[in-house]
């Protein structure tokens, strides 16, 4: 039988906080999520010293929910308000606290051979449709590739790669990623409902970035493609600093509008001193399918004008195309097929196969 809502937060309510109280009447629970055999939530302490000293609460909500017949899998988050102590950090980073970067420098990821970070400047220019189908070509030319939707607030990858069950937990700690067209893959959303919202603040933000990289069996794998969430904001600063990334490619349209933003993640890259392995435009061309006419809409040849002022790899064009939107909805990406657009993407692959980049 299915736990209620009541019978989470009942439980909940007899966990008693130091100096008196409880996560409820205390009014520390957030994000509260109760989904069938799955228990989710967040305890948001006043600052970070308050969330070391909840810890022992933390461990004894989770046992006491794990006690719950019926309930089978635990997710639960430490967040804090504040700056960080500047006291000695401890050895591990809590998942859900302020991000930090890791003491002696960005570190490597268990088992990963490769990261690579998608952006763009702006949204709305096809680059988690690129992510999606990247991963699905280097896939299909039979490397071992892990997708991690990074955009927290506006996870795309559970439609675009056509999986959307809850990731098991078997230990409550580890997350066992999903399966789909050969790519291993991770996204937040696949924890939500498909139309809720993530309204949450930037501690929490970074936990659960932290979270999703960290606490997830990604096996080994020859290269993690991460879709960034469009902008320089505080995913790809805590990204950057806490793991080694081998790099990132830029996706723009070649609109001027586009580029201007283009550059400034172009910028945001540089200052972070991640290495930019190339720039691809995005709906370089549309050609009509009633009569062949080739029409530039968003102008053309502007991202590989970019990349050769820079001296960076311009890695290819990928046109309009009606069939990659249609294919991203269903849920396969049309990388997994055969066609014109599948063959593009392989040749993009093949390129950053080639370039020791994949």
């Amino acid at each position: 039988m299915a736990v209620t809502r009541e019978e989470v937060q009942a439980v909940l309510a007899r966990v008693a906080l130091p100096g008196g109280g409880d996560l409820l009447s205390r009014d520390l629970i957030r994000a509260l999520r109760v989904d069938g055999d799955s228990v989710a939530f967040v305890i948001e302490a006043p600052s970070p010293a308050e969330a070391q000293a909840l810890a022992p609460v933390q461990a004894a909500a989770e046992a006491a929910l794990r006690a719950l017949p019926g309930l089978r899998n635990v997710q639960v988050v430490m967040t804090a308000h504040g700056p960080a102590a500047k006291a000695a950090p401890p050895q591990g980073l809590k998942i859900g606290g302020h991000a930090a970067p890791h003491q002696g420098g960005p570190k490597r990821v268990s088992g990963i051979d490769r990261i690579v970070a998608i952006g763009s400047g702006k949204g709305g220019v096809g680059k988690s449709t690129v992510s999606s189908n990247l991963a699905v070509a280097l896939a299909r030319q039979g490397r071992r590739v892990g997708l991690l939707d990074a955009d927290i607030y506006g996870p795309s990858q559970p439609r675009m790669m056509g999986v959307n069950k809850r990731p098991a937990s078997p230990d409550g700690k580890t997350i066992i990623p999903l399966q789909a067209h050969g790519v291993t893959v991770m996204s937040i959303g696949f924890m939500l409902k498909e139309d809720e919202a993530v309204i949450w603040r930037g501690p929490m933000l970074m936990g659960a970035l932290q979270q999703l990289i960290e606490q997830v069996a990604w096996g080994d794998l020859d290269i993690l493609l991460i879709d960034l969430p469009p902008g320089t904001g505080d995913i790809q600063l805590t990204l950057s600093q806490r793991f080694a990334l081998t790099g990132a490619v830029v996706v723009s349209t070649p609109q001027d509008v586009a580029m201007l933003d283009a550059r400034k993640a172009l910028d945001m890259f540089g200052k972070l001193k991640v290495p930019v392995l190339g720039l691809i435009e995005n709906m370089s061309t549309y050609v009509c399918p009633n009569c062949g006419h080739e029409a530039h809409l968003f102008g053309h040849g502007g991202v590989a004008a970019e990349a050769a002022k820079l001296g960076v790899p311009f890695l290819g064009e990928l046109p309009l195309d009606l069939d990659t939107r249609q294919a991203g909805d269903a849920g396969r990406p049309i990388a997994a097929g055969q066609g014109p657009m599948a063959e593009a993407y392989a040749r993009l692959a093949r390129r950053l196969i080639d370039g020791g980049m994949a």
